[in-house]
């Protein structure tokens, strides 16, 4: 079995916004929000690079990558971690990654400047301090926001 569980490939799926850490070159964080994070195989996650030139240039001088998906209703997800690899136009994975954007319904697949994926060895679950206590079900967590972000 490899790092993703069906679960975490159907969050990632489900959720496409991962927010994904890495670290500059005078040691500073930068946290960047991928709307285009994918599943590649059951050991890597992608993104396409359309504006992200701090994020591209991290990894591109051997930044380790953390990301996180989530979902906002029910309040749970994962975090990712690993080393990341970039990949150029006119690259075999890069035309594949494009491909299974496309096939997934992307829209913007034809303004990939570069695909960054991301080798899992470490992934963990993210869940809500609001479960913490037992007091309220998933359900009920799922209501709460629901009628947050509709008003």
């Amino acid at each position: 079995m490899g790092a993703l569980s069906q679960d975490m490939k159907r969050v990632v799926e489900e959720q496409r916004l991962g927010f994904y850490a890495t670290v500059s070159e005078d040691g500073s964080p930068n946290l960047s929000p991928k709307g285009s994070t994918y599943v590649l195989d059951d050991d890597r996650l992608f993104f396409a690079d359309y504006r992200s030139p701090q994020t591209v240039e991290n990894i591109r001088r051997g930044s380790l990558v953390e990301l996180n998906v989530v979902d906002p209703l029910v309040r749970k997800g994962y975090r990712f971690k690993g080393p990341a690899e970039l990949h150029e136009p006119g690259s075999e994975l890069y035309a594949h990654c494009v491909e299974l954007m496309r096939a997934a319904g992307s829209t913007l697949a034809e303004r990939v400047r570069t695909i960054a994926v991301v080798e899992v060895r470490e992934a963990r679950p993210l869940v809500s301090p609001v479960y913490d206590d037992g007091t309220v079900t998933e359900e009920e967590v799922i209501a709460i926001y629901r009628e947050r972000y509709s008003s």
